[in-house]
């Protein structure tokens, strides 16, 4: 089902430049959708606040999303954390210390599934439903060759475990839903700023084009698709 014709509400978890630009297609490009921003940075009347490491904020997220009378069709969360100005990808094991891995487990790997758990009520099983996480490549153990950045790469892992999980689960309650696990490439935006030197120029996406590929493999995909995880161009990544 092309994006053009969904029907109903869509929600993008994450105020930032990826989250935006997907806001801004999808309202764009699907008249009959009600399509809502969601996270704490949310700064229009009609966006959700959300605070994904706060349990409470769930519960309002919930109440929030009930109030709406079209059902739930789309769900992409795009929310992500790499570093801040006090905690920096680890480059060895002895930069490793309990309070970053916990950060990136909260946000990269427990909120998407948390997510999923305060939606679930509101999916129908006779629609066709679409549900997407933003994953990364790092996070394959399979395509691991470099190391480092321990605990980013094991949060994205557990997310993706996670949704694999979830995908089986909702195939059975939800036969027309669809879980998808997405690498959007190397996206020009703050997360990647400070490790983008080593990039290729074609290989660097604005956001833009990041969501024109994500929109693209949502678009396209099928039930029998759900649990992959798919790289931007549409490529299995090995788990």
């Amino acid at each position: 089902m092309r994006i053009r014709d969904w029907e109903g509400v869509a929600l993008i978890i994450g105020a930032g430049d990826i989250g935006r630009c997907i806001f801004d297609y999808v309202t764009a490009a699907s008249p009959n959708m009600d399509v809502v921003v969601c996270g704490r940075n949310a700064t229009n009347q009609n966006d959700i606040y959300l605070d994904l490491e706060d349990d409470h904020s769930f519960t309002s997220f919930e109440d929030r999303i009930s109030l709406y009378k079209k059902p739930l069709r789309l769900v992409i969360n795009t929310s992500g954390f790499l570093h801040s100005n006090h905690i920096k990808p680890e480059k060895r094991l002895s930069h490793i210390n309990r309070s970053n891995i916990i950060k990136n487990f909260t946000i990269n790997a427990i909120a998407p599934i948390l997510i999923a758990k305060s939606i679930e009520k509101f999916i129908r099983p006779d629609l066709p439903f679409s549900f997407a996480s933003l994953s990364a490549r790092v996070g394959s153990i399979g395509d691991n060759r470099l190391g480092g950045w321990y605990s980013y790469r094991a949060s994205k892992a557990a997310q993706n475990q996670f949704l694999k999980t979830l995908s089986i689960e909702w195939r059975r309650k939800f036969p027309l839903s669809i879980v998808s696990i997405l690498h959007p490439g190397t996206c020009d935006t703050k997360l990647s700023k400070p490790f983008q030197s080593a990039v290729p120029k074609d290989k660097l996406f604005t956001p833009s084009q990041s969501c024109e590929y994500l929109i693209d493999i949502i678009s396209e995909q099928k039930p029998s698709d759900s649990g992959k995880f798919l790289a931007w161009d549409s490529s299995i990544i090995p788990w």
